[in-house]
């Protein structure tokens, strides 16, 4: 049966939270605009409480955003829920995220609060943030490092409190998919109310697992994925939103799933992230990055020529990019040579590229891209010892 995957942005908190990037309050209510217009279920805006300008640009995003839901983040304080219910609660979409972390290390290190207190300020804070969202998240920070048996306690008291989403956070990167998926089986197993509420997860990059992991969970149970665009975020990044949406694309017949992803816009919303964070966007970055859709092997460059399906599992129109390309290099074959020259309007033969292929070589030996330039020159060199000869 296929299930619908909720996308929960978050690249204007946790995003913002990279080393360096500042949204203005203006660059996020565009941006929000565009996460929306791509597909996103829900927008993290901000966290009110961290300052004046993160409040006012929740609130504005609030009540300038309609088409999807948004969402305000808040520790288990008081004043934190009351920065959101202050942001949030007129907004016709509105919805509050509250936190705490629930692993030893966090408990004793960071809270110096035992499992009992814990438990109580889940109660106090999840109902009280109840009383003025009617969809209240709850997330258990650093879940993959917190023992499974009180995780299952610290949910079902959130549950109990009143929030309908639980997320499931990676908060370090931790854990992998297999054991991802294994913990995903035991909250199912464990928690009655499982299916009454939303399942999400927030994934961090710390090991290059981020989206891997997000996908696991996929399978594993999870309905809703949080993550940037980009993979911007805190450390090594969040899970790349668009890696999730293009996985679920190209392998719709293994994750059974859909989403409210309009997968075409990708590459615009992923160069304006790139621009507003002035962070960008890494050449083999999966999906958006200049190589992605760019073949340089002689092999690969005549399988695509022959087929782009050879080395090509999803098109670069289906992110909005326009084209593939063929950059040709020492490594290239003749093939995509003769195919470049008649692109500029050569006309050879086998016989002659057996001729000017050599010469080809002799230039890309030397340089790390063959331009058309250069291929013009590379001919009339041909030309001229064709002449002489």
């Amino acid at each position: 049966m296929t299930k619908h995957i909720q996308f929960f942005d978050t690249t204007l908190r946790d995003g913002e939270q990279t080393i360096g990037v500042n949204f203005s309050i203006q660059d996020k209510i565009m941006l929000a605009q565009k996460i929306s217009d791509w597909g996103a279920d829900v927008i993290e805006a901000g966290f009110p409480v961290a300052s004046e300008n993160d409040f006012k640009a929740v609130r504005q995003i609030g009540q300038t955003i309609t088409n999807c839901n948004i969402i305000g983040l808040a520790r288990c304080v008081k004043k934190d829920i009351d920065a959101v219910i202050r942001a949030l609660a007129d907004a016709p979409n509105g919805q509050i995220h509250v936190f705490i972390a629930t692993s030893p290390i966090h408990r004793e290190a960071k809270l110096h609060m035992n499992q009992a207190a814990v438990i109580k300020k889940i109660t106090e804070c999840v109902s009280y943030a109840r009383q003025s969202f009617e969809h209240v998240e709850f997330s258990p920070e650093d879940a993959t490092r917190t023992e499974w048996d009180f995780l299952v306690k610290a949910i079902r008291t959130a549950i109990k409190a009143g929030a309908d989403v639980i997320n499931i956070p990676d908060t370090t990167g931790y854990t992998n998919p297999d054991e991802f998926g294994a913990l995903f089986d035991y909250l199912k197993k464990n928690i009655p109310e499982f299916d009454r509420v939303t399942f999400s997860v927030h994934c961090h990059n710390d090991l290059g697992m981020a989206t891997a992991n997000a996908l696991a969970a996929i399978k594993h149970g999870a309905t809703r994925i949080e993550g940037t665009i980009n993979g911007i975020g805190e450390r090594a990044g969040n899970t790349a939103l668009e890696e999730v949406a293009a996985a679920m694309y190209v392998r719709k017949d293994f994750y059974q799933a859909e989403n409210h992803v309009n997968l075409k816009k990708t590459f615009e919303i992923a160069k304006m992230v790139s621009e507003k964070s002035k962070m960008p966007i890494p050449h083999n970055k999966p999906i958006t990055g200049a190589n992605v859709f760019a073949h340089e092997s002689g092999i690969h460059q005549d399988g695509f020529l022959k087929n782009h399906a050879t080395y090509e599992i999803l098109t670069p129109q289906s992110v909005g990019i326009a084209h593939s390309s063929i950059p040709l290099g020492k490594l290239s074959g003749s093939h995509a040579v003769a195919t470049k020259l008649s692109q500029l309007g050569y006309q050879v033969s086998s016989a002659d590229m057996q001729e000017i292929f050599p010469i080809f070589k002799q230039v890309a030996d030397n340089q790390a891209i063959v331009s058309n330039d250069d291929l013009r020159q590379i001919m009339q060199q041909f030309e001229k010892v064709g002449q002489m000869n």
